[in-house]
């Protein structure tokens, strides 16, 4: 079996640490018990051969063997192909946790991003035009998540790592008063193999910044 290789950036300033996406395929080979390489990419230089990799300039992207993907959705799916513990063998298991993959990229962090840009670039909630979609996707995970313990096939799935990384934004989170989409995050992120893939990327950046002193 080969091993995943992950790549992410060289380094970054303290803000975006613990957020970075490379975090959400670390996660997902830290749950399925899959050994796996970090590799970087230099920041401040995005050349023709990081583009040919990640069309967008971005990060992370994946590789394993022959295989290379540039997307973390992309690659979350790939990696949770390889292990039961990210996602059931069954059809019908199978097909309820991608629905809900599609969910969390699509529904809600679709909203949540622009909307969140548009707050760090200044505008209030009452005169961010996304406020209104984002509390009304928001209340529907509220509900959904008051209901079950986890979103697909009875088990903690990968699922649950892509949405609650979506919801795990701080200023998301502080956006109305929702309980259950609370303890849904604090559940998933007090998982052993979060904590490991968080500590991990933490200690990456503070390393880079140890070398660029």
């Amino acid at each position: 079996m080969t091993k995943p290789i992950i790549w992410t950036w060289d380094w970054v300033p303290e803000g975006p640490r613990g957020f970075v996406r490379d975090l959400r395929l670390r996660w997902a080979c830290e749950e399925a018990g899959l050994d796996y390489e970090v590799r970087t990419i230099p920041i401040a230089d995005r050349g023709a051969g990081h583009l040919a990799r990640q069309p967008f300039g971005q990060v992370p992207f994946l590789t394993d063997g022959e295989i290379s993907l540039f997307e973390s959705g992309a690659g979350l799916l790939h990696l949770a192909r390889r292990s039961e513990a990210l996602m059931p063998r069954d059809p019908a298991g199978e097909a309820d946790v991608l629905q809900w993959v599609f969910a969390a990229l699509n529904s809600v962090e679709m909203v949540s991003v622009p909307w969140w840009f548009l707050g760090i670039n200044g505008a209030s909630e009452a005169d961010n035009g996304l406020t209104g979609w984002l509390e009304q996707r928001l209340t529907h995970m509220e509900r959904v998540l008051s209901e079950r313990e986890w979103l697909a096939a009875g088990q903690f799935t990968v699922a649950d790592l892509i949405m609650a990384d979506v919801l795990r934004i701080k200023a998301v989170r502080r956006f109305g008063d929702r309980p259950a989409t609370e303890a849904y995050v604090a559940r998933a992120t007090a998982r052993p193999a979060f904590a490991r893939a968080h500590a991990d990327q933490m200690a990456h950046f503070a390393a880079a910044d140890a070398a660029r002193r």
